[in-house]
């Protein structure tokens, strides 16, 4: 096998060969290497192929099929096995690399490379992957350069065969050193550059960067993270220490842009920075801005200290090592190594990994994000290794090593690990959010959604339910995304989507049989090859990465017979996806309950994210047998009656039983309301308010958002959201009842 070419990425010429290894072979085959990159295009580009879902019970079965990508983005294959002889063993590995979503640059190229030379040179024991992820300008030209160049000096180096770290790190600062010469304009654009060398049973891991090398290890029934690399970023002290030496000024854009005293250190930790981290400027201007303090290019922030050394780690396989994963930070940027970690343990297959963790990583940047960064990450299973050693040996520890002649030695502390990975939603999100609070302009639905029969809504829940991309769904969004599902009828011959052309749907089969087929060049009889057929009653699905870019797709899909296909357009599931975190309507109507009309939106988002569906038939008491609620009710469907006493609303903070269409009962010590959807009830409970009874009875079918005050109370608490006084701010504000009593 060999280095795996991106065509996105643009020919730059062809290096000095490799020993052992044809490159130019390895371009004019790329069609025939086992590849799992569902948006490159055909010529070399790989592709993914998601099979159908089903409902299975057994959890291996379901888990085995839920990830494999369609045929439209893949050609055979998926994944490769190689052995490495002197260690007994096999490694078997996929990747996957996702176009990033920019909606101000649609066309925005993939920055991000990848390199897989299996064997690397001339023995069966050595074995090279890598992932490059470009930034600036030029940034897709400098990772792919890196990505052929790498490679190259590493194995034409003198020492390669005997000292692998010494040829690593030369190799990095060579290479380096010819992107500094060549054309490309490396001044303010470079990559970062991860790279794991398996040479028998050892790992040698380079990293220049912030992309990241993490390995499974396995203890008791559990997998636990073990970094291989440490984020190289101003978050490190012993690299801030460096770069400040270096001349470097470590200011965050509101510190750049006086929003903050540029004088105090305002950041933390990565999991608090909402997407303003610590970044590299000169002494007296404004850029490079760099997030990261090493690289290889950027000439510029070189003279401020981001260089190009890697730092080297030398780590030894042993059978409680099952797999290891290296990837950019567009997957580290929202998920930790043992969350990444945990995902690739619930697989056999690498394939399955990769699709489930690029998803994931996609659907959070759209949650946190106005945009995502382009994603990539190659899976590897170690298979078959047998310990040597006494298995019951203590817990390995990477070993950090210095390499001779460093210009930037720094002593690293492998038990503490990475960054945690961000929770907290970026400036750009919260912009877009309050913007939207204000000015009601927002993704919606479209207010006629495309009716369909109970039994077809269950068909396409069951074809989705374990689909990885919809797996987190809530029964919310689940009925928004039914809505937005089209109905399309196909007949007999005719083609649903075409080979070379962008996709922008989603489909499930609701009915007949649709072909998956690739046509071929006249050298093979321009006879197209089918390769495979999706059914309804396999609950077949396709076309899920098209919701995430408009590549070509890879394979055409024809109805073999009459059928129905239920579409699912890429704006509608982005605006979904979005609302998960979004969800408006209720922040509007959160921010509009008094308890919460101070919070900001990060802070409302906080509690929206406390809240839970109840479900409720029509008549059913949805308060306790005390007239007790359980919380903060917001309706979302249907209509609630309650019932209360006068004395009810001379209590403080009952504003939502005080409207004009209040019903007075025979009694006239009663009072009947009507709640709709988009209102709201129970407030007082947050705060320990005492109140009379009261009836609270669903009319028709009711769906409730909940927020209990043991959930309140945690959340304002971690937030320090209150002060202690709040209850008296409140009272003091309190509003008046419009009936007269």
């Amino acid at each position: 096998m060999g280095c795996i070419q991106s065509a996105y990425l643009g020919e730059l010429g062809a290096p000095r060969a490799l020993k052992g290894v044809d490159v130019e072979a390895l371009r004019n085959d790329r069609d025939e290497i086992a590849v799992f990159n569902p948006l490159e295009s055909r010529r070399g580009e790989g592709g993914s192929r998601l099979g159908e879902i089903t409902c299975k019970t057994d959890f291996e079965l379901s888990i085995g099929k839920l990830p494999r990508v369609s045929s439209q983005y893949m050609p055979t294959g998926g994944m490769g096995t190689v052995k490495v002889p002197s260690g007994g063993y096999e490694l078997q590995y996929s990747y996957l690399s996702q176009k990033g979503y920019y909606p101000e640059a649609p066309d925005k190229v993939n920055q991000d490379s990848y390199c897989i030379l299996s064997p690397l040179g001339m023995s069966l024991d050595d074995h090279l992957f890598g992932v490059f992820d470009g930034h600036g300008e030029f940034g897709a030209q400098c990772s792919r350069f890196v990505k052929l160049r790498l490679a190259e000096n590493l194995v034409n180096n003198s020492k390669f065969n005997e000292d692998s770290v010494e040829a690593l790190q030369v190799a990095y600062l060579s290479t380096n050193a010819q992107l500094r010469a060549d054309a490309v304009d490396d001044s303010m654009s470079g990559t970062t550059a991860v790279t794991v060398l398996v040479r028998g049973r050892m790992l040698y891991v380079a990293n220049a960067g912030d992309s990241r090398a993490v390995i499974g290890e396995k203890k008791g029934n559990d997998y636990v993270a073990v970094d291989l690399s440490v984020d190289q970023t101003p978050f490190r002290p012993d690299e801030l220490e460096r770069v400040k030496n270096c001349g470097a000024r470590v200011l965050t854009l509101d510190q750049i842009e006086g929003l903050k005293d540029p004088d105090v250190q305002c950041w933390g930790d990565e999991e608090g920075e909402d997407g303003d981290p610590p970044r590299l400027w000169v002494p007296n201007g404004t850029y490079p801005g760099t997030a990261f303090t090493r690289s290889i290019g950027d000439s510029i922030a070189e003279t401020i200290g981001v260089v190009a050394d890697p730092e080297i780690v030398v780590f030894e396989l042993t059978r409680d090592h099952p797999f290891f994963v290296i990837a950019s930070d567009g997957v580290f940027e929202f998920l930790s190594s043992q969350t990444v970690v945990d995902m690739v343990a619930k697989h056999k297959d690498p394939r399955d990994a990769c699709a489930e963790i690029v998803a994931e990583s996609y659907r959070l940047w759209l949650q946190y994000e106005t945009r995502t960064d382009d994603i990539t990450l190659i899976v590897v299973h170690v298979n078959g290794l047998m310990d040597d050693s006494n298995s019951d040996a203590a817990v390995q520890i990477p070993h950090v090593v210095q390499v001779a002649g460093s210009e930037s030695n720094s002593k690293v502390n492998w038990r503490s690990r990475n960054h945690s990975a961000r929770s907290d939603i970026s400036r750009a999100q919260v912009h877009a959010l309050e913007s939207s609070l204000e000015n009601g302009q927002a993704w919606a639905p479209s207010p006629i959604p495309h009716r369909k029969s109970r039994q077809e809504e269950e068909h396409i829940e069951r074809a989705l339910c374990d689909h990885f991309i919809f797996r987190k769904f809530t029964d919310t969004q689940v009925h928004v995304l039914l809505d937005c599902m089209r109905r399309v009828e196909f007949q007999a011959g005719e083609i649903v989507v075409k080979q070379g052309e962008e996709g922008n749907c989603f489909f499930v089969v609701g009915s007949g049989e649709f072909d998956v087929f690739v046509s071929q060049d006249d050298e093979n009889g321009g006879v197209p090859r089918v390769l495979q057929r999706y059914t309804a009653a396999k609950l077949s699905s396709f076309g899920e990465l098209a919701l995430m870019s408009n590549k070509p797709l890879q394979t055409s899909v024809r109805a073999v017979t009459d059928g129905t296909l239920w579409a699912l357009k890429r704006e509608d599931f982005r605006g979904i996806l979005v609302s998960e975190f979004s969800n408006l309507s209720s922040l509007k109507l959160l921010r509009s309950i008094k308890i919460f009309s101070r919070l900001t939106i990060l802070e409302l988002g906080h509690i929206a994210n406390s809240l839970f569906e109840l479900s409720f038939s029509d008549g059913q008491q949805i308060t306790d047998e005390n007239g007790d609620l359980l919380g903060l009710y917001i309706i979302q469907t249907g209509v609630v009656k309650i019932t209360y006493d006068k004395d009810t609303i001379k209590t403080e903070n009952t504003n939502s039983l005080l409207i004009s269409e209040v019903e007075k009962q025979d009694d006239e010590q009663s009072f009947l309301v009507e709640k709709k959807s988009g209102s709201y009830f129970g407030e007082w409970t947050l705060l320990s308010e005492q109140i009379s009874p009261l009836l609270a009875i669903a009319v028709g079918d009711v769906v409730c958002s909940v927020l209990t005050k043991e959930k309140f109370e945690s959340v304002a608490s971690s937030l320090g959201i209150f002060p202690h006084d709040y209850d008296d701010k409140l009272k003091h504000n309190s509003c008046v009842s419009p009936l007269n009593l």
